[in-house]
């Protein structure tokens, strides 16, 4: 457990520190965390399918102004690491995401005021012209530091904490593990619905219901579902610009012709 707790912090500080100093290339994004997890683990596939799920709950949430969404890095490498290192299905390690996301965020809010205190310092180092010292101190920073104590708490709760939220869970009735699994499926769901709410426009939503119908009742798998929203996409696309460039040149024949009858 204590070498699965290191590769977890390993994961969790390489993904956020990569994506600090190279200003976010979304490898904190649980569709890569969670794979990456599961590659290191020795679960590949359990990775992939979670990946998957996690990144369908955590797609439409952000953080917008003063809130404090659920950490979707963290959650989903304890999540995947409960799921493969206790044995248990699939459900119940999604069940777990949130709530510990949501205990990740807040931690990650109590460090920055830690963090806010060496401004001083870094303000001291910017103005002596040391800069070879100043970057690799920047460097390490954001490697290390800035997200040092979330590392910790990751590595602490992989190593010491599974076994005992392991037997907690084997001593669960069935009935509430039965309420986890249905849980996990409506976070899928609400993720999805999150997004949705942001995206959605009454031209293109119609779309939405065709996906649906292909799905629910047509039964087409996943991969022609897509080959066939990629084709109406490039119609739809072509047909815009086509619409578009009709009504410039129409635009511009009336400007031309409203040019020659203030001439003449």
């Amino acid at each position: 457990m204590v070498q699965s707790g290191l590769i977890c912090a390993f994961v969790w500080l390489l993904v956020q520190g990569i994506d600090r100093l190279l200003s976010w290339q979304t490898l904190q994004r649980p569709i890569v965390t969670a794979t990456l997890t599961g590659l290191l683990l020795g679960d590949l596939r359990t990775g992939i399918v979670m990946a998957a799920s996690l990144e369908a709950i955590f797609m439409g949430i952000s953080a917008i102004g003063g809130s404090v969404p659920a950490d979707a890095c963290a959650s989903s490498i304890v999540a995947v690491a409960y799921t493969i290192l206790t044995g248990a299905d699939v459900e119940t390690g999604l069940a777990l995401a949130m709530p510990i996301g949501t205990l990740m965020g807040s931690a990650n809010e109590m460090w920055k005021p830690v963090q806010a205190a060496l401004a001083p310092y870094w303000e001291r180092m910017a103005g002596s012209g040391k800069v070879n010292s100043y970057r690799m101190q920047v460097i390490g920073c954001g490697l290390f530091f800035d997200r040092l104590p979330q590392a910790i708490i990751l590595f602490a709760a992989i190593s010491f904490g599974v076994q005992g939220l392991e037997s907690v869970m084997n001593g669960l009735p069935p009935f509430i593990m039965s309420g986890l699994s249905a849980a996990s499926g409506m976070m899928t769901g609400i993720g999805f619905a999150i997004l949705i709410s942001m995206i959605w426009n009454k031209e293109i939503g119609w779309f939405f219901f065709i996906g649906y119908v292909l799905q629910k009742y047509m039964q087409l798998p996943t991969v022609a579902i897509a080959i066939i929203a990629a084709v109406m996409a490039f119609v739809y696309f072509n047909t815009e610009k086509k619409i578009n460039d009709v009504k410039r040149s129409r635009a511009a024949d009336t400007a031309e012709s409203a040019e020659e009858e203030d001439l003449f």
